[in-house]
């Protein structure tokens, strides 16, 4: 585990946080511009001084009970920045190796031309930042955050700063090091699509403090929490690749409790695939339409009903067959109006009909 608690006060903010975290996969730290993610991070890695105690997997990174402080470069871990921060005068293999280097005993263990391979730079290797993309150097980054054997990677929106193209360029990359590395990784962004791509655990921030953290599909099925604006609000569902319709450009995703077909994917049958349905795209009526331009109708149970001012998050399990409310959750979100024409309770029977939905 990331055992982390810390307290820091300025004039006008204060970070106060008790946290456990999985020392497995990717813990994102999610929300607003200045609820506190990168001070946390920042304090995790000693950047910043907190008061408190952090550490990981029982080893003691700081703890002022006992006056135990490690400095940033006694604490093994990586950490990537918006901004790649390479050496200009140096190419890409120079780079790699200064990190290597600059690790000593924990650098050498890496095998650098397997990350070289994974992070896709192997035709970059004699070239500098400054002839690069900024994907391409964001991936050169990450390398040589990894090339000094971290413990630990520390991610602060390491995609804030590339536009739409460069992001989908990077993303895949970022996917495949939290399948292939036995590495934690805390990650900090407040898109939700990076969210809902590649995390595994979630922790929410507001105005310093964590307002919840657990398991990424958890977290977000839950219809009580607040901080998912209209735009934010939604499930993610692990799905298998079921089938291609090319003459249509669709592609038909199945889980447990039902189906959705969505554009085309670019990946084979059988594949395993993520997808977030966002409660905007979901609306509800309580019989199966007979004729309609919406391809995903799915028949559905009321699990819990949250009605914030004019509108009202409905959790709902994908029911394929019978009443299991432990199936797939899918959340709707409506007006306080709809809510109560349609009488929305627990156990209520419904069809969502989910107007589009965003592979991840």
């Amino acid at each position: 585990m990331i055992d982390l608690s810390l307290r820091l006060a300025r004039r006008d903010f204060t970070l106060d946080v008790n946290l456990q975290c999985p020392s497995q996969g990717v813990t994102a730290l999610f929300g607003p511009s200045g609820c506190g993610k990168t001070t946390l991070l920042r304090a995790l890695a000693g950047l910043e001084r907190a008061q408190g105690q952090v550490a990981l997997d029982g080893e003691v990174w700081q703890d002022d009970a006992t006056g135990r402080f490690l400095p940033p470069h006694q604490r093994p871990l990586g950490y990537v920045i918006q901004e790649s921060a390479l050496f200009p005068h140096l190419d890409v293999a120079a780079n790699l190796a200064y990190g290597r280097r600059r690790s000593g005993a924990d650098g050498a263990r890496v095998d650098l031309p397997a990350l070289v391979d994974l992070l896709g730079i192997g035709t970059l290797m004699n070239r500098r930042p400054a002839t690069l993309s900024g994907g391409e150097r964001q991936r050169v980054a990450i390398a040589r955050a990894l090339a000094t054997g971290p413990r630990l990677l520390m991610m602060d929106e390491p995609l804030a700063a590339l536009d739409a193209p460069r992001k989908a360029e990077i993303l895949p990359y970022l996917e495949r090091l939290s399948r292939t590395l036995a590495l934690p990784v805390v990650y900090v962004t407040h898109a939700i699509d990076e969210v809902a791509r590649l995390a595994d655990h979630l922790v929410l921030l507001d105005a310093g403090s964590v307002r919840a953290a657990g398991p990424l599909h958890a977290l977000l099925a839950r219809p009580d929490l607040a901080w998912a604006g209209p735009d934010e609000a939604g499930v993610v569902i692990d799905a298998t690749l079921a089938a291609h319709d090319e003459a249509y450009g669709l592609s038909q995703v199945r889980f447990a409790g039902g189906s959705l077909w969505l554009g085309r994917v670019a990946r084979e049958v059988g594949e395993a695939v993520r997808v977030r349905v966002p409660a905007r795209d979901v609306s509800l009526v309580p019989e199966r339409p007979s004729l309609t331009s919406i391809l995903n109708v799915l028949p559905t149970v009321v699990t819990a009903v949250h009605a914030l001012g004019q509108t009202a998050t409905v959790r709902l399990a994908c029911a394929e067959h019978g009443d299991d409310v432990s199936a797939t959750p899918l959340l709707a979100r409506v007006t306080r109006r709809s809510a109560e024409a349609l009488q929305l309770r627990p156990g209520l029977r419904l069809f969502a009909q989910v107007k589009s939905v965003s592979l991840m």
